[in-house]
């Protein structure tokens, strides 16, 4: 592949990444405060400008994504099918009993804190967190998975991530 086309490629998948957690090229700026300007960001989507490998990475922690979902190809190997992502949805969850979702939502606000995320709609997790607050919960990871899809706080699509595990 000719570097080129890789920087077009890299600049599609910042660019889809970006539109996904509804952020404008502004909007990058002003959630950074700054520490992104629109500009170059643009100019890393067009494929105009170079990016280094550090700034990938800490574009990467502000989208609060692995650097290998901002890579061309990294979403996995080609002709598989990418294992559905566990998404809380945080308006449904802020509406259970704080006795029933407190650990849930205790956990989505460190996460929401550590990646300055506060879109306050989703927040997109790992497996291995629904396994953490399966443990907080004393519970497997599907029961608890099926205890928030029927709270409305997770879609059906997890059932494929816990029956895969």
């Amino acid at each position: 592949m000719e570097t080129s086309e890789y920087a077009l490629l890299l600049g599609q998948r910042l660019r889809a990444i970006r539109t996904q957690q509804g952020l404008s090229l502004h909007g990058v700026e002003e959630k950074s405060q700054g520490r992104w300007k629109a500009v170059v960001v643009g100019s890393y989507e067009r494929g105009d400008r170079a990016v280094t490998v550090q700034r990938l990475s800490e574009l990467a922690d502000f989208y609060g994504v692995p650097v290998s979902e901002l890579l061309p190809g990294g979403g996995g190997a080609p002709g598989t099918e990418a294992a559905p992502r566990v998404v809380i949805d945080l308006e449904k969850l802020a509406a259970v009993p704080d006795e029933q979702a407190a650990p849930v939502a205790r956990y989505a606000a460190m996460i929401q804190s550590r990646r300055g995320d506060y879109n306050g709609k989703v927040l997109s997790i790992r497996q291995d967190d629904l396994r953490s607050l399966s443990m907080l919960y004393d519970a497997s990871p599907g029961l608890l998975a099926e205890q928030l899809i029927s709270w409305g706080v997770l879609s059906t699509e997890v059932r494929r991530v816990i029956d895969a595990d």
